[in-house]
């Protein structure tokens, strides 16, 4: 059973950065997708970024491409995104989420909510103008 701690959110002005963190517990030797996603007030939840375990292999929402930054430190099972740049529409809850069923889910099209089995809690992330 994999569980997931978020850390990192708050407040900031555009243009500003936030870190996020995910503690990973439970987790096997399989390789995993790893991905965060975020809930905007009134909008569904979306994918922003996505790692497979102990790779390199990264992917990202347009939106966020070459202001975020998805990372993973397997010594510390800790998955973070660096979130540069910072703009009002970045508003939301961010989850991380991880699957070990199939880390082809790791591509942006496969992002959907049922490709996904463990979600943290989420952290807040508010930007203002």
């Amino acid at each position: 059973q994999v569980q997931l701690e978020e850390s990192g959110g708050g407040s900031v002005q555009a243009g500003g950065s936030l870190r996020l963190s995910c503690a990973v517990s439970g987790g096997t030797d399989a390789k995993m997708c790893m991905a965060w996603f975020r809930q905007a007030p009134g909008k569904e939840r979306e994918g922003v970024a996505s790692a497979i375990s102990g790779t390199r292999a990264t992917f990202y929402a347009v939106s966020v491409q070459g202001r975020f930054t998805i990372s993973q430190d397997n010594a510390r099972n800790t998955l973070s995104l660096q979130m540069d740049s910072l703009q009002p529409e970045d508003t939301g809850l961010y989850y991380c989420a991880v699957t070990t069923r199939n880390w082809y889910a790791c591509a942006p099209q496969s992002w959907t909510l049922e490709n996904f089995d463990y979600w943290g809690q989420g952290t807040q992330v508010t930007v203002s103008s």
